[in-house]
């Protein structure tokens, strides 16, 4: 379950409570509240296991790109010597296999800075949304904490 979501529902459950007359406080549905809290710590798990998910597909695609790059230059090496092996066309054929590998190169670094990129964006993302739930989370304790007495137990009314 979204964790956003299940902050949703604890606000939701915190606006619905019943105000304690004369003061900040309010009751909450105690079996609710915690079954969203309950909720919540198995959700977070979730989302630990989307950031590992994210860094495993940057170390595949990292070797994948190096994967090309190497059968990249490999195909270049090998067109390289088949083209030295024709002595007409010996300075052609070095030119061009420096070129391919300096392509492959470019290739190689360009696509190893995207999946860093790509990486980097994904875990900001991640990291930037758990820092405001986590955020959420502490203002509605401090929150609570600040409505309700010391060490006193809830007072029901009926």
């Amino acid at each position: 379950m979204d964790i956003l979501h299940l902050v949703d529902r604890l606000e939701e459950l915190f606006n619905k409570s019943r105000p304690i007359p004369l003061t900040h406080n309010v009751i909450v549905d105690e079996d609710k509240f915690l079954d969203i809290i309950d909720q919540m710590r198995i959700s977070i798990p979730e989302e630990v296991k989307k950031a590992q998910e994210v860094f495993t597909k940057k170390d595949r695609v990292m070797a994948q790109a190096q994967e090309e790059a190497n059968r990249t230059l490999q195909l270049a090496r090998d067109k390289a010597t088949d083209l030295i092996e024709k002595e007409s066309l010996v300075s052609d054929a070095r030119h061009r296999a420096d070129q391919i590998i300096e392509q492959a190169r470019i290739e190689s670094d360009n696509i190893r800075a995207g999946a860093d990129q790509y990486a980097k964006e994904s875990l900001s993302n991640l990291e930037h949304a758990m820092e405001q739930l986590l955020t959420q989370v502490r203002n509605g304790v401090m929150l609570l904490e600040q409505r309700s007495p010391h060490n006193e137990e809830p007072k029901s009314q009926l």
